[in-house]
């Protein structure tokens, strides 16, 4: 009996063994236990979306779609609906610029302050042109078209006034007119007028005498009068030599 009693010593630790080992498989498979519903808030991003709509002043004209952009393309761009409606999402706070591309239409630009306290009232801020004064607007936007965009001047018909202001036909209309009031002008003047004007005019034909004129005008000096010429005694010579009168003939 002495010797039985080690054998079911040992039958027992064999048959206890697999409980063992099942034990340990179970609780290496165990799932971990789940994360706090704290900390996954905290690792979540929040994001802003900015809703608008593009209006013409005319409401019987229907509006292409339209490219609209978040601070020149580079984050986010996106095109208008039907009805002119747009919309952004996933907008990180921050100052961001919306511009309307429209080839036909002018828009006002548009500067949007998104604050991570305020992610769904952002504030924003109208410029009907650069450097035109602010104007704070509200959201979501209401955009209205300022102006078109005329590429091409229409063309002008016959107009009787803008051949009057010719310079050319100007210059011609004054030139006949002097031709043919020169005649009557030239009647109605004294004889010593009529030949000043002569003389001037003979000398406006001779461009070297009226240069000449001109730069005595200009310096003072005019033609002065020929200094008279004195008359020398001959002296009496006879031969060479030369006879002196004595003081008492």
């Amino acid at each position: 009996m002495s010797f039985l009693l080690p054998m079911v010593i040992i039958a027992v630790l064999l048959l206890s063994q697999p409980h063992a080992l099942t034990a340990a498989k179970m609780e290496d498979h165990h799932p971990p236990p789940p994360a706090s519903s704290s900390s996954s808030s905290s690792s979540t991003t929040k994001w802003a979306s900015i809703h608008g709509r593009l209006r013409l002043p005319d409401p019987t004209q229907s509006l292409k779609s339209t490219r609209i952009t978040l601070d020149d393309g580079m984050t986010h761009s996106t095109y208008t609906l039907p009805d002119g409606s747009f919309v952004f999402h996933r907008v990180n706070p921050g100052v961001h610029l919306l511009d309307v591309q429209s080839r036909v239409h002018h828009f006002s630009q548009v500067k949007i302050q998104i604050l991570p306290d305020s992610m769904d009232s952002p504030r924003c801020v109208e410029y009907v042109y650069p450097g035109a004064t602010k104007q704070v607007v509200p959201h979501p936007l209401e955009l209205t078209a300022h102006a078109s965009y005329e590429y091409y001047e229409p063309r002008q018909g016959f107009s009787l006034m803008s051949i009057l202001k010719n310079p050319m036909l100007l210059m011609m209309i004054v030139s006949v007119g002097g031709m043919v009031m020169m005649p009557k002008i030239m009647d109605g003047l004294d004889p010593e007028q009529k030949e000043l004007m002569q003389k001037q005019m003979a000398i406006q034909q001779d461009p070297s005498k009226m240069l000449t004129q001109m730069f005595q005008g200009m310096t003072g000096t005019g033609e002065e009068p020929a200094a008279p010429q004195i008359g020398k005694k001959a002296s009496s010579k006879a031969g060479g030599k030369t006879t002196r009168r004595g003081k008492y003939d």
